[in-house]
């Protein structure tokens, strides 16, 4: 046994509290190696003599024992857990593990030993949970676990009043590929007039990129965080829209740009023409006075910048929110949006960039206004330090549908790689991260997922049944439902189509039908338990279970080009190229048991 490879880290998502009295202990193990896992845990205060003092354990500290279960697999690693009730809410405890090779060892906070019943509990040798304070715990907004996101880009989604129109717009073509720098008039009237068609689409949270008052057309260039840019309207629109939203049953999440200001701010021309004399000089990160920088043909790239910035766009400076003054001025901004206008959640840009100092305070400004508000950061990568209950509710999990797309779309992972690096994903974060993460398959950033499935819409649909039974919250971009095509930005950006003659409706009403069905079954799909039933390689196909007390949901995926025989074996809920038990190649099939 590679006892190297066993690991565990009190207080962490190796050992969390799930649910009040739920405390979820993991424990990793090399893959394929360990036969079982046994967790010997108590009360550290209990002892079967009355010698209650004795804290470093004892051979009759009074214990219990939890065999432990696999979870998770991924390319080097088992993971293990066990979940565990604690009466007094503390405990430690230690790990019995047997190898293949019936090596026994005990590994405690202390390392590896040889195993032996006189060891167990001994030596201050166990793990700690101190004390389960239900305040430390990480709770996930429960209504998010029952929602699936449509995002909106508002210069593309309708234009609904043409008295804001920029002068010189565009026309109305969703067929035609926009410049950087165009604008169709997309307002927030526009998103009004539409709501009934989002409330038929079934989709119940709109995800707004930035509406406030800014110079382009994208908005993340923050001219005044305090005003709705006049290219969509006004506030009182605005309140109109999240009222009218909400009697819908639609949440709101509004686009929050903290790491950077646009450079037409009020505070950044004051720096410009008042240097390290102005009373924002101190709001930004300015390595030499004046500021300056060294123009390209690239209006977003300079060169020789003398301050800090979003990548290297002169026009984003980077704000200090490690100052004061910046601090307390976007926490009023966060403040303001929830107390005026009811909102749901923030969306925060570049939320890697900004220190967690700033981001702990801001999720305590939030969640004082509203307990159960949600708090979604960009980050494209591992998010363990946001992840912890103080800062971000989840993140837009991209690594996870990377990996999702690499498996189905690219064919670039084997299925057994695929689902390594989703369980990977998984095993990162505390089970109640996972179940409200933001599983997004293209966006404002990135190609549509229609032209990354290059234009092939069977695959589109298997891709989407596959991601809209994951755990975290999927998310719809504007368009996708009706067949909309784009490559990366700016592409992915045109206006919404509109004309029914030309939209695909079949591919809409499948959108409707998996949106019911995750809605329907909101709860299992994020907080059952998951396991992967077949990952064939050779076959091409991928088949798990997701499992809540009595009721279980059961999909196939056929990944492969040939087609293979599978039994359905209850009702089925939705299917695709499946028929008399062949499941053809981009086919899938998803049934109840």
């Amino acid at each position: 046994m590679e006892t190297a490879a066993i690991y565990h880290r009190p207080e962490s998502e190796f050992a969390y509290l799930y649910q009040p009295n739920d405390f979820r202990v993991r424990l990793r193990t090399k893959r394929g190696d360990v036969a079982a896992v046994n967790c010997f845990y108590g009360d550290p205060y209990a002892s079967t003599t009355d010698d209650l003092t004795n804290n470093s354990g004892s051979s009759h500290w009074d214990y219990q024992t939890a065999s432990m279960r696999i979870i998770a697999t991924t390319e080097d690693f088992d993971y293990w857990e066990a979940a565990l009730k604690l009466p007094f809410k503390r405990a430690q405890y230690d790990f019995e593990v047997i190898g293949k090779d019936d090596q026994k060892v005990l590994y405690g906070d202390r390392g590896v030993f040889p195993f032996s019943t006189e060891m167990i509990g001994t030596n201050g040798n166990p793990f700690r949970m101190p004390y389960l304070h239900e305040v430390d715990r990480f709770k996930e907004p429960d209504w998010v676990r029952h929602t699936v996101w449509y995002q909106i880009f508002p210069e593309r989604f309708a234009n609904g009043d043409k008295n804001n129109d920029q002068p010189g717009v565009k026309p109305w073509r969703s067929d035609l590929s926009p410049n950087r720098t165009d604008y169709y008039g997309g307002d927030l009237q526009g998103v009004l007039d539409h709501l009934d068609y989002l409330q038929e689409l079934g989709v119940n949270g709109i995800y707004f990129c930035p509406i406030f008052k800014a110079y382009s057309n994208h908005k993340y260039d923050t001219i005044d965080y305090l005003e709705i840019d006049p290219d969509f309207g006004n506030k009182e629109l605005f309140r109109q829209v999240v009222e009218a939203a909400h009697q819908r049953g639609i949440k709101v999440m509004l686009d929050a740009v903290f790491n950077h200001i646009g450079d037409r701010s009020v505070q950044w021309q004051d720096v410009i023409a008042n240097g390290e004399n102005s009373r924002f000089a101190k709001w930004f990160h300015i390595n030499k006075f004046p500021v300056t920088y060294e123009a390209t043909d690239n209006f977003e790239n300079a060169k020789e910048l003398t301050f800090d910035t979003f990548a290297f766009t002169p026009h984003m400076p980077k704000l200090n929110t490690a100052n004061p003054e910046v601090k307390q001025y976007l926490l009023d901004v966060a403040a303001y949006w929830i107390k005026e206008f009811d909102i749901d959640a923030w969306r925060l840009d570049v939320a890697n960039e900004v220190d967690h100092a700033f981001w702990r305070s801001f999720a305590s400004t939030c969640r004082e206004l509203k307990s159960d508000f949600y708090i979604l950061g960009e980050v494209w990568h591992n998010s363990q330090t946001w992840l912890s209950g103080d800062q971000f509710s989840a993140v837009m999990n991209y690594a996870y549908t990377e990996t999702l797309i690499n498996g189905i779309v690219n064919h670039t992972l084997t299925p057994t790689r695929m689902v390594d690096g989703l369980n990977y994903q998984r095993t990162l974060y505390q089970r109640q991260v996972n179940e409200v993460m933001l599983n997004t398959l293209d966006s404002h950033d990135t190609a549509r997922l229609l032209t990354v499935c290059d234009d092939d819409k069977v695959l589109m649909r298997q891709t989407l049944a596959f991601t809209f039974l994951q755990e975290g919250e999927p998310c719809v971009y504007y368009g996708d439902e009706i067949g909309m095509d784009g490559g990366n930005d700016p592409d992915c950006r045109k206006p919404m189509n509109w004309d029914e003659a030309t939209q695909d409706r079949s591919l809409f009403k499948f959108y409707q039908q998996l949106i019911q069905l995750r809605l329907a079954n909101a709860d299992l799909l994020t907080q059952g338990e998951f396991t992967w039933d077949v990952v064939d390689d050779d076959r091409k196909i991928v088949q798990f279970t997701r499992a809540q007390g009595d009721k279980k949901l059961i999909a196939v995926f056929n990944l492969g080009d040939q087609p293979c025989q599978i039994s359905v074996t209850g009702q089925t809920l939705l299917s695709q190229n499946c028929e008399n038990g062949q499941l053809a190649a981009k086919g899938f099939a998803i049934w109840t048991d």
